[in-house]
Formats: C-alpha cells, sequence, structure tokens
C-alpha cells in the first residue's frame, strides 16, 4: 500500500506537508517564513493611546496639587531645617544640622518632648477610655438618644479657638464657673491657667471635653455592628456583663480602638489653638507642646531653622509610631 506507516500507528505525528512555508524553513503556522519569532509584536488596540491621554488629564491636575500642596512645602520644610534665615532676610545662610544640635541639647526641647508625651498619653487613654464609656451609655435602648448623640458629638465640630475662650472663662478662679463649683465644697478654685502644675490638666480637659464625643460615635458604630448571635450565646453559657465586655466586645472592637488610637496621636500633636486661646504655651513651658514650639520659634522668635527642624523631628515622630502601630498593634486586631 501507498499509505504511511506512521499515518496508521495512532499518536504517530505527521510529517511536514512538502512545499509548506513551515515545512521548508521550520517555522510556525502562521508566521512567513524566515521571520524570528521575537520580531512579531502584537497589534495595539487603537483606543489605547486615547485610553491613557484621558488617564492623563483626570489625574494630573491631582499629582499636581499633591506636590504643590503636599509633597513640595515637605521638601523646602527640611531644606529650611538647615539654615539660618529670620524670614525677613533675602538670603538664607546653610548651616547643616547645628539646628537639630542646639536643639537636642538644650533644656528648652526637652521640657517641650516631655509636655508631648504627657499630653499624648494622657489625651489618648482618656479619649478611648471616656469614649467606650459613653458610647457603651449611647448604644442602650434610652429615650431621647438621639438627641443625646447629637449633643455629645456637637463639641468635635465647634471652633477650637472659641472653645478655648469659653474655657478660659471657666478656668477663671475669680469670675468663673469654676470658683462657683469650688466654692459647693468650700475650696477656692486653683490658679487653672497661671500655675504650672493646673495648666496642662487644664488644657487636657478641654481637650477631652471636645474631642470625646469623635470617639463615642465611632465606637457606638462599632457596638451596632457587633453580631448579637454571639452575645446570645455567651449568655447560655453563663457568662455575666463583664465577661462579655472583655471576652466579646473589646476584641471584636479592636479594628476600632486600633483607627482611634493613630487619629487620636496624630490630633494630640496638632492640639493648637486650644493653646494658643488658653494659656500661650504657659506659664513658663509648662504647656508648650512640639506644635506650639514650631509656632513660637517660627512666628515669635522669627527663627525659621529651629521651627522648620521642630516641624522636622515631629513629623518623624508620628511617622515611626504610625509604623509601629501598623507593624505590631495590628496584629492584635480582630477583623471579622
Amino acid at each position: 500500500m501507498s499509505v504511511n506507516e506512521s499515518t496508521l500507528r495512532p499518536g504517530a505525528r505527521r510529517s511536514p506537508v512538502a512545499g509548506s512555508g513551515a515545512g521548508r524553513s521550520g517555522g510556525t503556522p502562521g508566521r512567513p517564513a524566515g521571520v524570528p519569532s521575537g520580531s512579531v509584536r502584537p497589534r495595539r488596540r487603537p483606543g489605547r493611546l486615547r485610553e491613557y491621554l484621558i488617564f492623563l488629564a483626570f489625574v494630573a491636575p491631582n499629582f499636581v496639587l499633591l506636590g504643590v500642596f503636599s509633597y513640595w512645602p515637605v521638601v523646602y520644610n527640611g531644606y529650611l531645617s538647615l539654615t539660618d534665615w529670620n524670614m525677613i532676610a533675602p538670603v538664607k545662610r546653610f548651616v547643616g544640622l547645628d539646628n537639630y544640635v542646639d536643639m537636642f541639647t538644650g533644656a528648652e526641647f526637652r521640657d517641650v518632648m516631655v509636655n508631648t508625651a504627657y499630653f499624648m498619653v494622657g489625651v489618648v487613654a482618656g479619649s478611648m477610655a471616656l469614649g467606650l464609656a459613653v458610647a457603651l451609655l449611647l448604644n442602650k435602648a434610652l429615650k431621647g438618644r438621639g438627641l443625646v448623640r447629637t449633643m455629645v458629638f456637637a463639641p468635635h465640630v465647634l471652633s477650637g479657638a472659641a472653645v478655648g475662650l469659653a474655657w478660659a472663662f471657666i478656668f477663671d478662679p475669680n469670675y468663673g464657673l469654676s470658683r462657683v463649683f469650688f466654692e459647693l465644697f468650700g475650696a477656692s478654685s486653683p490658679g487653672w491657667l497661671t500655675e504650672s502644675s493646673w495648666a496642662m490638666p487644664a488644657i487636657m480637659i478641654v481637650y477631652l471635653w471636645k474631642n470625646i464625643g469623635f470617639a463615642a460615635i465611632v465606637y457606638l458604630a462599632g457596638l451596632q455592628g457587633l453580631p448579637k448571635d454571639l452575645y446570645e450565646s455567651a449568655a447560655l453559657d453563663g457568662a455575666g456583663g463583664w465577661t462579655l465586655f472583655r471576652r466579646i466586645t473589646l476584641p471584636l472592637l479592636s479594628p476600632v480602638t486600633f483607627f482611634l488610637t493613630i487619629t487620636t496621636i496624630i490630633s494630640s500633636f496638632q492640639a493648637f489653638d486650644v493653646i494658643a486661646m488658653m494659656t500661650g504655651g504657659g506659664p513658663g513651658d509648662a504647656t508648650s507642646i512640639l506644635s506650639w514650639y514650631v509656632y513660637d520659634k517660627g512666628f515669635s522668635d522669627f527663627q525659621a531653622g529651629p521651627a522648620a527642624a521642630g516641624a522636622v523631628v515631629m513629623f518623624v515622630i508620628l511617622l515611626a509610631i504610625t509604623l509601629l502601630q501598623t507593624r505590631y498593634l495590628e496584629r492584635k486586631v480582630h477583623y471579622r
């Protein structure tokens, strides 16, 4: 027979057809003979370039705004921290790291950092504890609950300058409401804003009053999202109120706590308006935190270099705290 034996065996490969381009040159079907495999490129879709141009048209303004108003000020501030400039002279004298050396070796900056740490710890702990307590109360089925929620959150949206002026009058030992309160117990009002031992607690009280509402509302949203079946199952097993709170509520609220911890720390470093209206960093340096130090050096002493160096230190501290929290504390966060 004239039939090739390979065609009779199942699975045998068919020999190239004589005269075809693939058989003569070893190429692959669908490509001209003699053309290397890497030279054939997929044809671009006609509308791809148009899509890129539309994308750039929408994104470019945002990148320009971010670059001009966010990233460039950070870079320029870093440059100013290496100069000696009174914000008036046309020439900025380059001094290298002298501003940082003077800042870290001076007693004033050490006091500022101690005040900042004291204020941050007190504000963060107070906001977390009091905010959660208020949220637990607001989560109960009470009459007028919506009005109470509004009243609790209202101080958070008020101007910090207005809040500072109002509380400065309240803390006045001669004419304020603080005098009336202490006279009920036969005592005299302390010098809240004139004594070093009372000034920082007064600032912390005002700051907590203004910001507890935010923490309470965020915690309340978290509480209302907790699954009820877990509480019912635990209650059937004999778990009490404290056990339910410690074993179920707190672990499930850990994402909310993690979020509030980061935002409250950042907010505590930016507490400027209340201090400006109530104490101006005084008495002495008793309420001078890092944000006030930057303002005081820049716009009271007209020393742009030390002010910029303080801003760089603040940026590095906040960045380090955020990274540490994200890396280590988030491991203990329970996402459902």
